[in-house]
């Protein structure tokens, strides 16, 4: 189950809307098939597998991280095609949450007499496709918080400068992030002061880069910005509110941008809980949450940060520098956002720290 977990991890964050699937076919300790789910969610696991093993998979076991699918969509039930290869057990991680399979994937090969077990690495298969089963039950993405800081926790100067605050081994892994998680998001201010590509520039990875995304209310972001001009060719959105100008609006949509309307308030601020709807709506399941301080703490302060990588270098701007995070009026320490640490990791001379939110 350890290396059906591994090898689902290898798509993660490019089979949305989707979850990342792996599975093994064994028998008599040897391997016949693996399998994971493909870009954009096809071929599942399972069909992978089976495709390897063909015949040999007559009386194997079936290792997969997730409970195979029981409905129809664009390729038949993965719960019918390991039934019809004949095995004779399954190894399940976790049931899967989504209502059109939730249980009835396992009940079918039970009823085919297929020994099923469940519940093997079950903690590792959710954290996983956390961002999916977010999904399914809250009907938004999973976000995870990135940041570049100094050691007093500021993202730039005071006149803005931020490059590079971390060096080329840190970015390197922040880059990774980006690809797997499906999407990125930025705030307009720093959409517009960084003029960033937002995407993976890796080698071998290139083809991984996730959905740009962009939270302006007000349309401010330019047509000169790099994000506009190469949204013919990179997946380009912008959150913004329906009173927004609409022959900005159009010449967005013209260069190739979507365009996708959040409730805002009368100064185009938009409420972190819709933009999260909305994108739970487009089908996302992971989100990459790169700045600015007022986008962290509006996702912050609505409870909706899930994960944080943190980057920390060893520098100090002070206090007349820009903070990670702005302003959210917390009076007492009892009301702070917090989070336990998961991960410790050295970049030379800058450290990651992962964190997961308390429940």
């Amino acid at each position: 189950m350890m290396t059906a977990l591994s090898l689902a991890r290898r798509n993660l964050g490019d089979v949305w809307p989707n979850p990342a699937v792996g599975c093994i076919l064994v028998r008599d300790g040897v391997v016949l098939g693996r399998g994971w789910t493909g870009r954009g969610g096809r071929p599942h696991a399972e069909t992978e597998a089976l495709r390897q093993a063909r015949e040999a998979a007559a009386g194997a076991t079936a290792y997969v991280t997730l409970e195979p699918c029981d409905h129809h969509g664009e390729t038949p039930p993965c719960s019918q095609a390991l039934i019809k290869a004949g095995i004779r057990r399954a190894v399940v991680a976790v049931e899967d949450p989504d209502p059109r399979v939730s249980g009835r994937g396992n009940e079918r090969m039970v009823r085919a007499h297929i020994e099923v077990s469940i519940g093997v690495l079950a903690d590792e298969a959710r954290d996983l496709n956390e961002g999916f089963f977010l999904r399914c039950r809250e009907q938004r993405p999973l976000f995870t918080l990135k940041s570049a800081t100094t050691l007093d926790g500021r993202i730039a100067t005071r006149t803005g400068e931020s490059r590079w605050i971390t060096g080329e081994r840190a970015r390197a892994m922040a880059h990774r992030l980006r690809a797997e998680h499906d999407a990125v998001l930025v705030g307009s201010g720093t959409a517009i002061a960084d003029d960033p590509e937002l995407t993976c520039r890796l080698p071998g990875l290139g083809k991984r880069s996730p959905v740009r995304i962009v939270a302006d209310g007000r349309l401010r972001l330019p047509e000169s910005a790099k994000l506009v001009k190469q949204a013919g060719d990179l997946p380009t959105w912008i959150l913004t509110s329906s009173d927004a100008s609409s022959e900005k609006r159009d010449k967005l949509v013209a260069a190739g941008v979507e365009v996708i309307d959040v409730m805002a308030d009368e100064k185009g601020r938009m409420d972190a809980t819709a933009m999260a709807k909305a994108l739970g709506e487009c089908g996302l399941t992971r989100v990459l949450i790169e700045g600015g301080g007022v986008l962290a703490a509006s996702f912050l302060t609505a409870d909706l940060v899930d994960r944080v990588a943190w980057f920390r270098s060893p520098k100090v701007f002070g206090g007349d520098a820009r903070p990670v995070a702005a302003e959210f009026g917390i009076t007492q320490v009892r009301d702070a956002p917090t989070f336990v640490r998961t991960g410790v990791y050295t970049f030379g001379d800058d450290t990651l720290e992962t964190y997961r939110r308390t429940r």
